[in-house]
């Protein structure tokens, strides 16, 4: 029996991809704790992982899962709106809004689907405004960028923290069209961070509705972890942020912060929160349990601060090419995708995993190792990981 055609080009396209050093696999790795994992056999010190402060081995956040799977189960066994909300997911939504100093947070399975929940209600109040246009930084998450399209409303993307251009889209607009600006506090891929302060200054010049991914700021940035926006002093200028659970709360999931009228809208509004399961119980019990653990011990943020700060001026001197900023993300810009790939393996080869980033995630001509930190890493895992990147050499 012969291979339908559709299976052909399959074949043909995933050849292409092995060719031009695109090719995706999964690879089996098992973690051994929250900085080091095992792959093919051998231990790892780990620098590919969004566990930005070990919070995924921490003791209070596994005894709450735990406790909580026992009382309510793995799973909450319908959507929200059915019977899917239960004391732990208002006990989260609590903790949430006391730590984000938000009026109303709404639970997700994945930050994907907060994202597009978040824009589906944007462009709900837009259509009860009179129109709505999206305007969207170039470098915002892949996310965020579905969910615009996915709307089948107006947008345009600016270039990356542009606030020029960005004044002058929101001056040529028609009256009664809703402006909604979205953007990351701190870019993933770049870890190079929005300027809040300037659209802050944007939206006392113009009437706009600012989304903001808070996903890699959230217990970084902030006197207790609240975010980026925190720590810059312009929470106000905020009208909707997103959190996710995956990176610094060390577990999955993510929630919606904004004012109680716009979380009502989501819940009776967003595709994505409507027909989707509700988040386990005992996931819900972790990330609170994380938030607790994050807002009473600033000395986690405070290393892991530390470490990007020192990391960064190290690889800079080695004359590698990273981005500005002073997150834990640190992206090794090499250039084409063998370079990266190739970095990556040299890594590895000296005990470091390190993630080879390629297009489409970042742009052709910018592939790169994406570096991340944890405040779990040692000193001498610090001292590994230097020495093992003096083997990379920088783009010509």
């Amino acid at each position: 029996m012969t291979n339908p055609c559709w299976e052909q080009h399959i074949a043909d396209d995933l050849a292409s991809l092995r060719q031009s050093h695109l090719y995706r696999q999964r690879q089996l790795t098992f973690a051994i704790d929250a900085t080091h994992v095992e792959r093919d056999g051998r231990r790892l010190i780990n620098f590919a992982s969004n566990d930005y402060l070990g919070l995924t081995r921490d003791p209070s956040v596994i005894a709450a899962a735990t406790a909580a799977a026992w009382r309510y189960g793995t799973g909450s066994g319908a959507a929200p709106l059915i019977s899917g909300y239960g004391p732990a997911h208002e006990s989260a939504e609590r903790a949430i809004c006391q730590w984000k100093g938000c009026e109303a947070a709404i639970l997700f399975p994945s930050g994907y689907q907060a994202n597009h929940a978040a824009i589906q209600t944007a462009a709900h109040v837009g259509k009860l405004h009179g129109g709505v246009r999206f305007l969207i930084d170039k470098l915002a998450h892949a996310s965020l960028i579905d969910a615009i399209r996915g709307s089948g409303e107006e947008f345009r993307v600016f270039p990356h923290n542009h606030i020029d251009k960005l004044r002058r889209l929101l001056s040529e607009h028609p009256p009664a069209q809703l402006q909604v600006l979205v953007t990351e506090s701190i870019f993933s891929m770049d870890g190079d961070a929005a300027d809040l302060r300037a659209l802050a200054q944007l939206k006392r010049e113009h009437e706009f509705l600012l989304v903001l991914d808070e996903a890699h700021a959230s217990g970084v940035y902030g006197a207790a972890g609240e975010g980026l926006a925190a720590e810059m002093g312009v929470s106000d200028a905020v009208d909707v942020s997103v959190l996710t659970f995956s990176k610094a709360l060390g577990c999955i999931g993510a929630a919606v912060c904004g004012s109680d009228h716009f979380c009502q809208a989501l819940i009776n509004h967003a595709r994505a929160y409507l027909f989707s399961t509700s988040i386990p119980p005992m996931v819900a019990a972790a990330a609170d349990a994380a938030i607790a653990v994050i807002r009473d011990d600033p000395s986690r943020r405070q290393r892991l601060r530390e470490l990007a700060q020192r990391v960064r001026e190290r690889i800079n001197e080695m004359g590698l090419s990273i981005p500005g900023g002073d997150s834990p993300i640190i992206p090794i810009i090499l250039g084409d995708e063998s370079a990266a790939l190739e970095a990556a393996q040299i890594m590895q080869d000296r005990g470091m995993l390190v993630g080879a980033v390629r297009p489409p995630t970042v742009a052709r001509g910018s592939s790169r190792l994406r570096v991340t930190l944890s405040s779990e890493h040692t000193d001498q895992d610090i001292q590994q990981f230097l020495a093992a990147l003096t083997a990379i050499r920088a783009p010509q």
